[in-house]
């Protein structure tokens, strides 16, 4: 008996830590491709997650000649208006490491008196073919900022994100099996598939 074959994506992200949990969640129901190393960088400069998603991916997906998967990620805390929003990867500078992020971040808060700590964090996954059709799926997961970081796992803000279906935990403190069942990206990227159903024979072009 053969096996079906999977319809081939290449992940346009650089970061390792988000192109390892979208190759967890993709799972069995697609052959996963790194970004090539020879790809130029993506300039992020739109004002809105959709946009920074797109255009990731379709730049990849015409480099490459294959459909181009990307997200764009951000964290939006009420009691900063929404910041650090579309800007959470470099808000504490383009070369800022995860640390540097949540130190800006729990430094801005610590400013404020009694701050509604409630935040967001919201996903969109584009996946863009080379002739630059293609679809979108959003994920949100609510949760609070903690006053300090707890937990060794996951990534970015991680371990000041107590979301509000973890049991008192944050992302950090979870596995990534148990984050995954709630997590943002996961969520964008059911979204995602459902897209592409509705689609109807996108990847077959």
């Amino acid at each position: 008996m053969t096996t079906p074959s999977r319809p081939t994506l290449v992940v346009a992200s650089a970061n390792p830590n988000k192109v390892s949990e979208l190759v967890d969640l993709l799972g069995d129901r697609f052959e996963v491709l790194p970004r090539p190393f020879d790809a130029p960088e993506t300039i992020e400069d739109e004002d809105t997650l959709e946009g920074n998603a797109i255009k990731k991916a379709s730049e990849i997906a015409v480099f490459t000649g294959r459909p181009a998967l990307a997200d764009d990620t951000g964290l939006f805390v009420a009691a900063l208006d929404g910041r650090p929003g579309v800007y959470s990867a470099r808000y504490a500078g383009e070369n800022a490491t995860y640390q540097d992020n949540v130190a800006k971040l729990l430094a801005e808060l610590g400013q404020l008196e009694d701050p509604d700590r409630v935040a967001e964090f919201r996903t969109v996954i584009a996946l863009i073919l080379p002739d630059g059709t293609g679809v979108t799926g959003e994920g949100s997961v609510r949760g609070v900022i903690l006053q300090a970081p707890r937990g060794a796992n996951g990534f970015g803000y991680d371990p000041v994100f107590q979301p509000d279906e973890g049991e008192g935990r944050t992302f950090a403190e979870m596995t990534s099996e148990e984050k995954q069942e709630m997590s943002h990206r996961g969520r964008a990227l059911a979204s995602l598939e459902l897209a592409l159903e509705q689609a109807g024979g996108l990847l077959d072009r």
